[in-house]
């Protein structure tokens, strides 16, 4: 399969992802089998990335070995993740937990070649400005045991995104680091922000209009950045 016709499945698969999590009783098993379908279909791209790369001058611009592995392994736990949130019974602390571990995998992957300089201070002072200040307005909706597990994971994902923005403004660049690949991480970096935004002020904050919509489609994008961030998976689209 060429990587165009790849992503239109994975538009395909997300579309009814989304559709079938507006599907009651037998309908549902439409969003059961596209949820995490089209996460591992993302995760395609990384692995793809990989095999496309090796031997090739691709494969020069990786910042360690360890990237497209750290990435895989963060989608692995992600598609577990999803899992646990789509379960009829509740599921949301475990779901929590492999998101978090999913994040961590990013944070090795984007912290790879990555020093301390102004970019990764302005990156850390936005995103924990608006971390916090999210936190703040969502914490008197929090129930008390999850507001440990829920602290923990924002700042677990604030951590992700600093890096990924960081590494991205960086000038110049870190040698060995492609620019196209810090834009992708940068862009679902903060697309991940958004999609555990609004899926927060869903569950806990009262409930949004056409959430599975929102969450879905921000969070799918966000894989998506974060799998085409891997060097290879920018430059393979043709093939």
């Amino acid at each position: 399969m060429t990587s165009r016709g790849r992503d239109v499945l994975i538009v395909a698969v997300a579309i009814a992802a989304i559709v079938g999590a507006g599907l009651d009783g037998d309908g549902r098993w439409v969003h059961w089998l596209a949820k995490p379908l089209a996460t591992l279909l993302i995760a395609s791209i990384a692995w793809q990335a990989g095999r496309v790369g090796r031997g090739s001058a691709t494969s020069t611009t990786l910042p360690t070995p360890g990237y497209r592995r750290a990435v895989l392994a963060g989608m692995g736990l992600s598609c577990l993740g999803d899992i646990a949130l789509m379960l009829p019974m509740d599921a949301f602390v475990p779901g929590l937990v492999a998101f978090l571990l999913a994040h961590v995998c990013y944070i090795v992957a984007f912290r790879a070649g990555l020093h301390a300089g102004r970019g990764l201070g302005v990156a850390v002072a936005l995103l924990g400005a608006f971390a916090a200040g999210n936190l703040i307005a969502l914490w008197p909706h929090l129930p008390a045991d999850m507001r440990v597990p829920v602290l923990a994971y924002v700042v677990v994902l604030a951590v992700m995104a600093s890096l990924a923005l960081a590494r991205h403004w960086r000038v110049p660049t870190p040698q060995g680091i492609d620019r196209r690949s810090t834009a992708w991480a940068a862009g679902g970096a903060v697309l991940f922000v958004a999609s555990d935004c609004l899926l927060a002020w869903d569950r806990f904050g009262g409930g949004l209009p056409m959430a599975s919509l929102l969450v879905l489609s921000t969070y799918y994008a966000a894989q998506y950045g974060i799998a085409r961030s891997v060097p290879g998976a920018h430059g393979t689209r043709g093939s």
